[in-house]
């Protein structure tokens, strides 16, 4: 078995005296590469991330005001102009609808009569409540560190807001007389890039199988959470696609034994740094994610509502009960 210190790239004396009488053995045993350790990187982009949404909230609870427009109404008094508005407003603790679209949530007669196109970014700082905050921080910590250790911030970080952007884009060709606010889109782009890690590095990994079904259920579990009434799933669904494509074209590894071949004699057949199926995700995501952007940008600015080529497209937000009703604006 061959034995090279990786972290140093200094080969031991053994190992030199295999390369200098038998490195022949070496390109025919590819097996026998050490594969190299996944490298880490200290995450402070997701933890940036938090920080700003939790700024954000305070900024508008502070403008929110609520003691000045209730007369007294308002949730937990004591916080005085930072106390939340009444529940039966806003059961999620947090600012009036008024205040979350005059700080940037997404409307659609506003990105599209008024050419406000930043909301589509901004509507994912913001948040409804206190309680929807939490869940969605708390869901970036555990999803986002563990992918930033392991890939860096970049491509992380464009992940993250692309599928932001993704979802908020689905989200308006969708509904139009709602608000929407939250990084649920971008989350979900964090969970598809996570489940097209797996697919497309699928051959270095060990318990595969099981990683893969737990990851759908996990994916499955929040997208059917998505079908509740007043949850906009259609930026659940947006996020999630626009991040499993990212997830084909920036997280792919390089295959088995690639790194090991730069100590490789001269002249020795060399692996390409990926596979072929890995090169064939790479371009089918890219158009896909390409195309699809530019087509929901220009459906949406041309103030195209999506019911119009997908009448069906109402059950992937709400699936009408006895319980409840479906508001499919």
């Amino acid at each position: 078995m061959l034995r090279r210190d990786l972290e140093s790239g200094v080969e031991t004396k053994d190992n030199r005296e295999l390369n200098n009488t038998n490195f022949n053995n070496y390109s025919a045993a590819p097996n026998s590469y050490v594969y190299h350790p996944e490298t880490h990187w200290t995450s402070w982009l997701v933890p940036m991330f938090v920080l700003a949404n939790v700024i954000v909230f305070i900024v508008a609870m502070y403008i929110n005001n609520c003691p000045t427009k209730n007369q007294g109404d308002c949730v937990a008094k004591f916080l005085h102009r930072f106390s939340f508005q009444p529940l039966s407003e806003n059961p999620l603790f947090g600012p009036s609808s008024l205040t979350l679209t005059k700080m940037g949530a997404l409307k659609w007669d506003s990105v599209v009569n008024h050419h406000q196109g930043w909301r589509l970014i901004t509507c994912i700082w913001l948040h409804a409540g206190f309680i929807h905050l939490a869940a969605n921080m708390f869901s970036l910590v555990f999803i986002g560190i563990r992918l930033e250790q392991q890939f860096g911030f970049v491509r992380i970080g464009v992940i993250y807001l692309l599928s932001g952007f993704g979802g908020s884009l689905l989200s308006s060709l969708f509904i139009r007389n709602n608000i929407s606010v939250g990084a649920s889109g971008a989350l979900f782009g964090l969970l598809g890039a996570m489940l097209s890690e797996l697919i497309t590095n699928w051959t270095i990994y060990s318990n595969k199988a099981a990683a893969l079904l737990t990851l759908l259920v996990i994916v499955v579990i929040n997208l059917a959470i998505g079908i509740l009434p007043h949850i906009d799933n259609f930026a659940h669904i947006g996020g999630f696609l626009t991040g499993l494509l990212l997830g084909f074209i920036l997280l792919a590894r390089p295959q088995y034994g690639w790194l090991e071949q730069r100590h490789l004699p001269a002249g020795v057949r060399r692996k390409s740094k990926f596979k072929a199926y890995q090169y064939t995700l790479w371009i089918v995501s890219l158009v896909l994610l390409v195309a699809g952007l530019v087509i929901a940008s220009v459906m949406l600015f041309r103030g195209e509502n999506g019911y119009d080529h997908c009448h069906w497209c109402h059950y992937l937000s709400c699936v009408p009960t006895s319980k409840w009703k479906c508001d499919d604006s």
